[in-house]
């Protein structure tokens, strides 16, 4: 705006004072205050995202714990126990097969034993005595069935066969005695059982007669209870199988050896022999 117009406007106002509202300006004479520039419309910046969190770095691996090694042992030293195969070499003689099992160490049985039984008696047997392992006098003679329960059954040959142990083959699943008289485990019976596998191929006796529960289960491959598998027509490759109680627990119940005549009976029927000899009774 020019000072002219300025001073003039200034006179006008004044006027207006004077005489009151009434005095109408002339529209054109108003000043007219620019307006202000709208300035473009700013949009409202979103807010800074936080600061992204650092993301820790992966720890270093820890390093695997050493291994640490017994000493190996050197090559020519024996194992105590080896893993035992499910049969042996066949062929040799029973000599050759007692010579084998003396120098067993194929279970842990190995590791506490005096002594291995092998077992005893008729190289060509009518009847082979399975019993389950040795006992401590067995583990300390050699010999199966020299304890109370084996003299017990050389009664049951006298009385109710007719026979001596001289006569007849005596031998057990397991060859050396389990801890305590317990009962051999499954991988001491693994270990032992093709040594009577490969006996009763060089024996072949007539009749095989297994003492008690695991004789029966481990000879015949099955977990029937005794009472199941007592007075059966049973056998292993083709040899006749009596089942029937073992010397140890008629020692303990006595009320079993009536059962235990009619199982040596049946003995003597499949050898063709009489039940019952000229001498001898359930009562011996």
């Amino acid at each position: 705006m020019t000072d002219v117009a300025e001073h003039l406007l200034l006179h006008l106002e004044t006027a207006a004072r004077m005489y009151g509202g009434d005095l109408l300006l002339p529209v054109a004479l108003l000043p007219v205050a620019p307006r202000p520039a709208i300035a473009p419309a700013v949009r409202a910046a979103a807010p800074a995202p936080p600061p992204a969190r650092a993301i820790p770095a992966a720890p270093p691996p820890r390093p695997a714990p050493e291994r640490i090694t017994a000493p190996v042992a050197a090559a020519t030293a024996a194992p105590v126990h080896a893993a035992p195969s499910d049969t042996i070499a066949a062929g040799g003689s029973l000599a050759d097969l007692r010579t084998e099992v003396l120098a067993c160490r194929r279970c842990k049985l190995c590791e506490q034993r005096k002594t291995v039984v092998f077992g005893e008696g008729n190289p060509t047997p009518p009847v082979l005595f399975v019993g389950e392992a040795p006992g401590a006098v067995e583990d300390r003679t050699g010999r199966p069935f020299v304890g109370p329960a084996g003299q017990l059954l050389d009664r049951i040959l006298e009385n109710a066969m007719g026979l001596r142990r001289e006569d007849v083959f005596i031998a057990n699943v397991n060859k050396c005695r389990p801890p305590g008289n317990r009962d051999p485990e499954p991988e001491e019976v693994a270990a032992c059982l093709p040594y009577l596998r490969r006996q009763v191929e060089l024996l072949r006796p007539r009749v095989i007669v297994a003492l008690g529960r695991i004789a029966a289960h481990n000879l015949l491959g099955t977990q029937q209870p005794m009472r199941a598998l007592r007075g059966r027509d049973l056998a292993y490759e083709g040899i006749p199988v009596v089942v029937t109680w073992h010397p140890a627990f008629l020692l303990r119940d006595p009320s079993h050896k009536r059962e235990t005549w009619e199982d040596i009976k049946r003995v003597n029927r499949l050898l063709g022999r009489p039940d019952v000899p000229d001498a001898g009774g359930p009562g011996s």
